[in-house]
């Protein structure tokens, strides 16, 4: 079995289903090494075969009935992870056509199912938190939805997401979830989160309540299993496809924000994957960009932004602790994480700054080349993308090699209509103005996002980072 650790001190935690259960530590939970695998064995699989495959090869001990149940979620999707090609060198990986048109799904589908099954074996039951930027947080609530031994707890930055993104989590309708929209920024609500995971008074309340307590954001070890999928699917789709001989390098450009997406990609790298670079791309908010750049990670003078890629408007990227415990070990991922809380702010030397872009490469793409690119690939290809895939496009522009490459396409530009209407120079007030000035122009969304707009809103509530704790003991009152 591949051993798990905590990131920050080094000791073992356990295996996979305790890390799936209950993701607490001092850090995150990291695999202390990662296997080499041949992945041209993988060329004849479905996408289930290949993750039951990679499963097999990582030895989770899970039991394999148990994730087939899971990956039958994948049979609602109307597409898993194609590649549209723009280019003979250049691949679009849609991810987008799960429940919620994100990327999201294809993690949080088969995460929920092994969550509540794995539970429901021990005859416990749980209460996941989840913070969310905008997608996160309507795809695990699609995931759990009635889902028995669960009760989901998300909260979103109340100004901070797309009216569809919103929606999709304002008006789900089933007893074990809440929605919440904080008063503050994403970066205050996963903060918030870390904070309740830890705290003692929290802890023994649910205990009172018989709750266990887990997480479904990627600091769950659980998320990052099958974020690796998806990256060796496309690679492999390419050498079925016939524009790569497998062995061939590639590279993939990857919209990050918090980090686990491109942490999916270096991990599958890791165990053989004919990846050159994985290029690292930010919107304005562009410290990710700095840090694989210079090697510092600088937050002392920098407020996060509001952007047209909302997903991406985060300045602490928890997955990056991962990365530095691969790279330079749990000592020096202590050291970092602790100037980062302290001084907000650390540095690496520069032989670990050679070792990570051994690896990555990084870009930026302000709002204005964001809208262009969105409007010169419809104009172009009469192909639409939403406003974080295309400063991953951006970004591709900006590339010394020409090396086939995959751009990691996150989510549908229906989720974020606005945006999309203004790049095409329509006007709209909304997101729901937008679809129907879109609408007259034959650029017509998937008919959920339409529902959305006439169901009813269940889920109202707002609160403050320091109301917070009691309001989720309130509600927990109704269990």
């Amino acid at each position: 079995m591949v051993l798990l650790l905590d990131s920050r001190s080094g000791t073992a935690i356990g295996g996979f289903e305790r890390a799936l259960l209950d993701p607490s530590c001092q850090g995150l939970c990291v695999p202390q090494n990662l296997p080499q695998v041949d992945f041209s064995t993988y060329l004849p699989l479905s996408y289930a075969q290949a993750t039951q495959t990679l499963f097999k090869a990582l030895e989770l001990n899970l039991n394999p009935a148990l994730l087939d149940r899971a990956l039958e979620r994948y049979s609602k999707f109307e597409a898993i992870a194609p590649l549209h090609a723009l280019s003979p060198s250049l691949y679009v990986q849609e991810l987008f056509h799960g429940p919620t048109l994100a990327f999201k799904d294809m993690a949080l589908q088969p995460f929920g199912v092994l969550l509540s099954e794995l539970a429901k074996a021990r005859q416990e039951k749980y209460l996941i938190m989840v913070a969310t930027s905008g997608d996160t947080g309507p795809a695990t609530l699609a995931s759990f939805a009635n889902l028995p031994n669960t009760y989901v707890f998300c909260l979103y930055p109340a100004q901070g997401t797309s009216l569809i993104q919103a929606l999709q989590m304002q008006t789900i309708d089933a007893p074990n979830l809440k929605v919440v929209g904080l008063e503050g920024n994403f970066d205050d609500a996963q903060s918030a989160l870390k904070t309740l995971l830890h705290d003692e008074d929290f802890q023994t309340h649910l205990a009172q309540k018989d709750l266990h307590l887990s997480v479904a954001n990627s600091i769950n070890f659980g998320r990052i299993i099958f974020q690796m999928v998806y990256h060796i699917w496309g690679y492999l789709d390419l050498v079925r496809a016939g524009a790569i001989q497998y062995g061939d390098p590639i590279k993939i450009m990857i919209p990050s924000g918090n980090f686990g997406n491109a942490l999916g990609a270096f991990y599958a790298k890791a165990m053989g994957l004919p990846v050159e670079k994985i290029s690292v791309v930010s919107n304005a908010n562009d410290v990710l960009t700095e840090f694989f750049n210079t090697g510092v990670y600088d937050l002392r003078t920098r407020s996060l932004l509001k952007t047209p890629s909302p997903a991406m408007d985060i300045l602490k990227s928890s997955n990056i602790e991962r990365l530095l415990f691969a790279l330079f070990g749990s000592e020096r991922t202590q050291e970092c994480m602790q100037a980062l809380q302290d001084q907000k702010y650390y540095a690496l030397t520069s032989s670990e700054l050679q070792s990570l872009r051994a690896h990555f490469e990084a870009f930026s793409c302000d709002d204005t080349h964001c809208l262009d690119t969105i409007a010169r690939t419809y104009c172009d290809q009469h192909y639409l993308i939403d406003p974080h895939t295309a400063t991953a496009l951006y970004a591709y522009e900006h590339l010394e090699s020409r090396l086939p490459c995959v751009v990691v396409s996150t989510a549908s530009w229906s989720k974020f209509a606005h945006t999309t209407a203004l790049a095409l120079g329509k006007q709209a007030k909304d997101d729901q103005e937008a679809l129907q000035v879109l609408a007259k122009e034959g650029i017509m969304p998937p008919a959920r996002v339409q529902e959305l707009l006439s169901k009813p809103l269940i889920h109202k509530d707002r609160v403050g980072v320091s109301d917070l704790q009691n309001y989720i003991k309130t509600w927990l009152e109704n269990f």
